[in-house]
C-alpha cells in the first residue's frame, strides 16, 4: 500500500510538468467578472444595461464584449484566491507554463493577466466565441496536445478535467471533487472555508435590524394606552422595515464593490471579499423587498407609502446622493426619521413633533460620526478622501463641529420636550426623565471623543453594542423611563 501511494505521488509529480491552464471566475478570483461588470454597468449606465437582453440575443460572447467595452476591470482590487495565487507564482518561478483559460471576455482576462504577470498566454472569449465548455477544451488541446493540467471549480469543468493529465480542485463542491478524483490524479486542492449561507446572512446585516426598533418609538408617549393590536402592528412594521433595509444593504454593497475593495476595512464585506456570490445578492434583494411589501399590505396604506418612500430614498442614496457631501448625511438622518414616522403610521397615531425633531438632530450627528470615522481612516492612510464620496480629509474639523453641535441640539430638544405640556400626565413622575438628559449629553460627547481619537468603528451600531459606556447609558436611560412610568 505504501508502494502504491509512492508510485501515485511520483505520477502526479511527473504530470505537474505539463502546462497548467487556470480558470478565472470562481477559481483564480472569488467572484464572476460578467456578473460584477453587469452590476457596474447598471450603476453607471442604466440605459445601456437595459440593452443587455438584446445583446444576449446576438450571443453570450457578443453580450460579454459589449459589457467589457463599457466597464473596465480594476484588477489590483479583485478578490484573488491568495493560496492558489501563491501556488501559481511558485510554479511559474520553477519554469512551468501557466495559461489563463476563461470564458470571461478577453479584455478583462488580459487586464488580470497583465496585473499578475505570471501567465504564458491568455485564452478568453471574444466578440464571436464564448470560450466555455467544449470550446475551451478544444482550445486547450490545441495549445497543449501532449497533455495538460487544469485548475477549475465547478461541475462545468468536469469534461475538461476528464481530458486532463492532472486536476487542481479549487472550491469544488464535494460531489464534483469525488467525481474528478475517481478519474483523474489530483495535483492540489484549494478550499475556501467561508460558507455562502453564512456570508449571505452577514451581507443582509442582521445586527442592523436593531436600528428598526425606532418604529416602536411612537409608542413611548402613549405607552399607558397601548393595546395588543397596536403592539402587533408595531412588530409587523419592525419586520417589514428590517426586510426592506436588508434589501437596500444588498443593493448598496453590490453597487460599491470596487470602492469597498479599495477600502482597508470594507474590503472584508461578503461581496467585496468574494465569500458571497454577487448573483445571490442580485436574486435575494428583490425577494426581501417583496417580502417587506407583503407584510406592509397587512398594515395601513399610509405605512406602506412610508415604506415605499424609505426604499426609494435608500436606492437613490445608493446610486446618487451618497456622492454629495452633506446631502448624504441629511439623507441618512431622514431615513432614520422615516422609521419613526413609519412606526406612527403603523399604529395610526400622529407622530410627535418633539420625537421627530429629536430624531433629526441626533441622527444627523450620528451620520456625521460615520463620515468623520471614514475620513479619519483616509487621513491615516494619507489619502485625499474616501472613494466615491464628496468629502476631503481637510473637511475633518468642519464635519466634527457640525456633528457635535447637532448632537447637543438633540439634547436641548429632549430638555424642552420633558418641560412641555405634552408630557405632563403621561408619566407618573415626569421629573425623573431629567436624568436622561445628562446621560445623553455624556454619550454624545463620548462618541465624538472616541471618533477624534480614531477609535470609532465604521459601523456605529457595532461600536455601540461593544462599547461599555454606550451599554451603560442605554441601561440607565431605560431604567429612568420605566421608573417614571410606574411611579405614581
Amino acid at each position: 500500500m505504501i508502494e502504491d501511494k509512492a508510485r501515485n505521488m511520483t505520477a502526479i509529480q511527473k504530470r505537474s510538468g505539463f502546462p497548467l491552464f487556470v480558470d478565472l471566475d470562481g477559481t483564480l478570483i472569488h467572484g464572476d467578472l460578467m456578473i460584477e461588470s453587469f452590476i457596474e454597468l447598471l450603476k453607471r449606465k442604466p440605459l445601456a444595461a437595459m440593452q443587455v437582453p438584446l445583446w444576449l440575443l446576438c450571443g453570450k460572447a457578443y453580450m460579454k464584449e459589449r459589457i467589457a467595452r463599457l466597464v473596465a476591470v480594476t484588477p489590483e482590487h479583485l478578490p484573488y484566491n491568495v493560496e492558489l495565487l501563491a501556488f501559481l507564482r511558485e510554479e511559474r518561478r520553477q519554469g512551468r507554463q501557466i495559461y489563463l483559460a476563461t470564458a470571461s471576455n478577453v479584455r478583462q482576462a488580459e487586464a488580470v493577466a497583465g496585473h499578475l504577470g505570471i501567465f504564458t498566454a491568455v485564452m478568453a472569449s471574444d466578440e464571436k466565441t464564448n470560450l466555455s465548455g467544449r470550446r475551451k477544451l478544444d482550445a486547450i488541446r490545441r495549445a497543449a496536445p501532449e497533455g495538460f493540467a487544469y485548475a477549475g471549480n465547478a461541475r462545468v469543468d468536469v469534461p475538461i478535467w476528464n481530458a486532463s493529465s492532472a486536476a487542481i480542485l479549487v472550491n469544488a463542491p464535494a460531489a464534483v471533487a469525488a467525481q474528478v478524483r475517481s478519474t483523474v490524479p489530483v495535483e492540489a486542492v484549494f478550499e475556501q472555508h467561508d460558507g455562502s449561507l453564512s456570508s449571505l446572512l452577514k451581507a443582509i446585516r442582521l445586527h442592523q435590524w436593531l436600528k428598526n426598533l425606532l418604529v416602536f418609538l411612537p409608542l413611548l408617549p402613549i405607552v399607558t394606552t397601548v393595546n395588543a393590536d397596536m403592539a402587533g402592528a408595531a412588530l409587523l412594521a419592525f419586520i417589514a422595515f428590517s426586510l426592506c433595509a436588508s434589501s437596500g444593504y444588498l443593493i448598496n454593497d453590490l453597487s460599491d464593490l470596487a470602492a469597498d475593495r479599495a477600502h482597508p476595512h470594507k474590503r472584508n464585506r461578503p461581496f467585496a471579499s468574494g465569500s458571497a456570490a454577487p448573483l445571490h445578492g442580485l436574486l435575494l434583494a428583490p425577494l426581501l423587498l417583496l417580502s417587506a411589501a407583503t407584510i406592509g399590505v397587512l398594515l395601513p396604506v399610509r405605512f406602506l407609502l412610508v415604506l415605499g418612500i424609505y426604499w426609494l430614498t435608500t436606492t437613490t442614496y445608493t446610486f446618487v446622493l451618497k456622492r454629495y457631501a452633506l446631502i448624504d448625511v441629511v439623507t441618512l438622518a431622514g431615513l432614520y426619521t422615516l422609521r419613526v414616522i413609519g412606526g406612527a403610521m403603523a399604529i395610526a397615531v400622529t407622530p410627535s413633533f418633539w420625537i421627530l425633531a429629536f430624531s433629526m438632530f441626533v441622527f444627523f450627528s450620528l451620520a456625521l460620526v460615520k463620515r468623520y470615522a471614514e475620513l479619519h481612516v483616509m487621513q491615516s492612510l494619507r489619502r485625499p478622501g474616501a472613494n466615491g464620496r464628496g468629502y476631503r480629509t481637510e473637511d475633518l474639523q468642519a464635519v466634527q463641529q457640525m456633528g457635535i453641535a447637532s448632537g447637543y441640539l438633540a439634547v436641548l430638544v429632549l430638555v424642552l420636550y420633558i418641560n412641555s405640556g405634552e408630557i405632563v400626565g403621561r408619566y407618573g413622575h415626569a421629573t425623573l426623565l431629567w436624568g436622561a438628559c445628562p446621560l445623553l449629553l455624556l454619550w454624545v460627547s463620548h462618541v465624538w471623543l472616541k471618533s477624534a481619537r480614531g477609535e470609532m468603528s465604521d459601523d456605529l451600531l457595532v461600536f455601540a453594542i461593544q462599547d461599555k459606556m454606550s451599554r451603560l447609558v442605554l441601561l440607565l436611560c431605560t431604567l429612568i423611563v420605566l421608573t417614571a412610568l410606574v411611579w405614581r
